[in-house]
């Protein structure tokens, strides 16, 4: 769970990912499109991916993937973020983090 969290505060944005998963594709899209140049750990091409997803599963990510995590801090998985997205607070929390300049 150390190592998550040492990496999900490297960037302002990361994201846990899976290179198979629809759900992600969608996010990590949408994080593009915001302006936003998230870093992204693709657990599933990872040697110690099973590890990692065992930790996400420990911090509560359901479904694990995707797991995106703001200014170091853990928001939640595709439907959150949709819905912050949807709401117009996703965009002041990459503000805040320093993950949009505009």
């Amino acid at each position: 769970m150390e190592t998550v969290m040492k990496l999900a505060s490297q960037k302002a944005v990361v994201i846990f990912s899976k290179s198979t998963c629809c759900m992600c594709h969608a996010i990590k899209r949408l994080f593009y499109e915001q302006g936003v140049s998230p870093m992204v750990y693709e657990i599933d091409e990872q040697p110690n991916g099973r590890e990692t997803e065992r930790a996400l599963m420990r911090l509560g990510c359901s479904p694990t993937v995707p797991a995106v995590f703001i200014g170091g801090k853990f928001v939640g998985s595709a439907n959150n973020i949709l819905t912050l997205h949807l709401d117009g607070s996703l965009k002041k929390m990459l503000k805040d983090a320093g993950a949009l300049w505009l």
